[in-house]
Order: C-alpha cells, then sequence, then structure tokens
C-alpha cells in the first residue's frame, strides 16, 4: 500500500481531526475532500507523501488539512463551530501517545535557532501566507519561502532521525 490510497484509508481519523479544530462533521468532511484534491494534485506533479518507512507523511497531512481550516476561517465562509461537549464525543482511533513530548521538543529546538528564522516559521506556522508576510515586510518571497522550508527541514532532521 502506499500513495494517495493510504490516505483514503484513514478518512476517518481525518475527519476526526478536522472536528478537533471546531468544525461541525458536514464541514470536516468537505475539508478533507479538498485535503485529497490537493494531495492528489500534488502527488501526481511528483510529491511523495511517504515519510521514511511509513506510507503517510501524517505530519503534511496535518498541516494540510489545518492550512485548508485557517483559510477557510481567514475568508470567514460559514463554518459551524461545536462546543467542547459535543468534541468529546467524537469518537476516533487517532491518538498521538507522546504529543506533549514531541510539542516540547519542537520548541526546544525552534529556541536553538536563529531569531529570524524562528520569528518566519511562527508567522508562517499561524496562518499568515508567505506572500502576505512578504507584502508587509518587503522580504522577497523565494527569501521567506526558503527560510520556512530551511527551518522545517531541520525540525525534521532533529526529531525524526
Amino acid at each position: 500500500m502506499g500513495g494517495i490510497e493510504a490516505i483514503f484509508k484513514k478518512h476517518n481519523d481525518w475527519v476526526d481531526i478536522v472536528q478537533t479544530f471546531g468544525c461541525n462533521k458536514e464541514t470536516a468532511e468537505d475539508l478533507v475532500q479538498e485535503m485529497y484534491i490537493k494531495v492528489q494534485i500534488k502527488t501526481n506533479n511528483g510529491l511523495d507523501i511517504s515519510f521514511g518507512d511509513q506510507d503517510i507523511n501524517h505530519i503534511y497531512v496535518f498541516k494540510t488539512l489545518r492550512t485548508l481550516f485557517l483559510d477557510l476561517k481567514r475568508k470567514e465562509k460559514n463554518i459551524y463551530f461545536e462546543s467542547d461537549e459535543v468534541l468529546d464525543d467524537v469518537e476516533s482511533d487517532f491518538s498521538i501517545d507522546n504529543f506533549d513530548e514531541v510539542y516540547d521538543q519542537v520548541k526546544g529546538e525552534l529556541k536553538k535557532m536563529y531569531w529570524y528564522d524562528r520569528k518566519i516559521f511562527d508567522l508562517i506556522d499561524n496562518g499568515k501566507s508567505i506572500a502576505e508576510l512578504s507584502r508587509d515586510t518587503n522580504i522577497s518571497y523565494y527569501s521567506l519561502y526558503n527560510t520556512y522550508r530551511k527551518v522545517i527541514e531541520k525540525l525534521k532532521e532533529k526529531l525524526w532521525d
């Protein structure tokens, strides 16, 4: 198994993850379908969605879903958020046993990086587009993109090797 088919097999997990962002099930289903389209287009253009010996790069899928959610929220479309009580009832087989540990490791590695790299990563990771950041700061789009990619690669190298 590999490629996009491996992502399809975890459909319910992806929907559950998007619901934890605060969407209702219908909106979550729509965002997951948009993610499938995005990933399919990228894999057709040569993107390898595997990570190490795994068939799926879960981080890439999560970031894609999160970006789609933030784009939807930013555009202020009709998003229906559910209360915390409803979210507690979401059934999911998806779990990250050591999420806090990994999160602390990421924060620790970011603190070790040059302040500029860390700031660019934080701004983009928190939903600001590279193009928007480029316009606001008059820093070249490619410079911002390369800085962001460099930080991502360093984090992958430090945390998952």
